[in-house]
């Protein structure tokens, strides 16, 4: 592929594998999970138990507020440091988009398969229904179905796998796609200027925030304790990732210190975690953290996550400023879209890419 075509709208693809959520019905009857599901390693870490500690809250409303703004702002830089994920509270996205958005998903799960198929992933491509990061016939798989698509910038977006049912899902995706920015917008001016850099510096590289959307439907299996409904990975293609639980089945766990821990999102938060660019960009200041999903035996697991990702001219490296005596640049030079195609050649395998690009 040359380098002009290479872009965050074309690259990447997926071998096809059976639909996940047909696959769980006939397991429900069965009981038999097929052997490629099946994932030892599992339980290779221990879960953390309560008061092993608890994920960062974040108030977007104070970050606004210049009477509290500096105290919200150092908490935001510790989590982003220390834990890679937070949650945040009070972000301005109108309730309305948020519970049309998780209607919307709802009702386009409960489709029957052929009419999902109508917005299936093409040859080629990774937008659209079906699975990512197949990479083998002989790779395990991971317990769910994806829809992704591009919603920024607007005209790369591919309606041709954007849904039509229900109805008023393509509108409510959009305005949805609008708010993240801004929230994300205001978020990488914060985490600029606690790095000590300014507050612009990111919004240059993210410039005009290209951003995709990715929506997991994990099912239900009767042996929840040996699948994954997303293998252990760092978010490899993206800088920020905003995540918003669809229904209340918790299955989102970080891994930190050796254990895993359970996200338990809070009533109206997005979860928000730092992407592998982050971490290249502050020379491992910031800290892109493994994470994983895990299934529920009875009842099915809805969330949305809004990735976004650098302009596809930018330059991926430690920045000059980050790059100091005695913190010497840690990671890889390249250009994005060298960074992408490195990417979407791999199967998701907890930090190992990160691992690849460190100097």
């Amino acid at each position: 592929m040359a380098d002009q075509k290479v872009s965050i709208q074309n690259i990447g693809t997926s071998i096809p594998v059976d639909n996940v959520q047909a696959l769980a019905a006939s397991v429900a009857d069965s009981g038999a999970v097929p052997p490629r599901y099946l994932r030892p390693e599992v339980n290779a870490y221990p879960v953390a138990q309560d008061g092993d500690g608890e994920l960062p809250v974040i108030d977007f409303a104070r970050l606004l507020d210049l009477r509290f703004s500096q105290e919200e702002s150092a908490k935001l830089h510790y989590a982003c440091a220390e834990w890679g994920f937070f949650q945040l509270l009070n972000h301005q996205v109108p309730e309305e988009v948020i519970e049309q958005m998780k209607a919307d998903i709802m009702e386009f799960f409960k489709l029957p398969l052929e009419e999902k198929k109508a917005f299936a992933q093409g040859p080629g491509g990774l937008q659209g229904y079906g699975q990512a990061f197949v990479m083998s016939e002989e790779q395990k798989l991971d317990w769910a179905d994806v829809f992704f698509v591009i919603t920024r910038p607007v005209h790369l977006r591919e309606m041709r796998f954007w849904p039509t049912r229900p109805p008023t899902f393509r509108n409510t995706l959009s305005c949805y796609s609008a708010e993240l920015k801004r929230v994300a917008s205001t978020l990488m001016e914060v985490i600029a200027e606690a790095l000590g850099i300014a507050p612009d510096r990111l919004l240059d590289i993210f410039d005009d925030m290209p951003q995709g959307v990715r929506i997991n439907y994990y099912p239900p299996c009767p042996e929840a304790d040996q699948v994954l409904g997303l293998s252990p990975h760092t978010d490899g293609g993206g800088g920020l990732t905003l995540l918003l639980q669809i229904n209340d089945v918790q299955g989102l766990q970080i891994k930190n210190n050796g254990k895993w821990f359970p996200v338990r999102p809070l009533p109206g938060a997005l979860v928000v975690n730092i992407g592998d660019i982050l971490e290249i960009l502050s020379n491992g200041k910031l800290n892109s953290i493994e994470h994983r999903a895990v299934i529920n035996t009875e009842k099915e697991r809805l969330s949305v996550a809004t990735f976004l990702f650098p302009s596809e001219d930018a330059v991926i490296g430690p920045l000059p400023e980050l790059v100091t005596k005695g913190c010497e640049e840690k990671y890889k030079t390249m250009s994005y879209r060298d960074f992408l195609k490195t990417f979407y050649a791999r199967k998701l395998d907890g930090r190992s890419l990160l691992e690849s690009l460190r100097l």
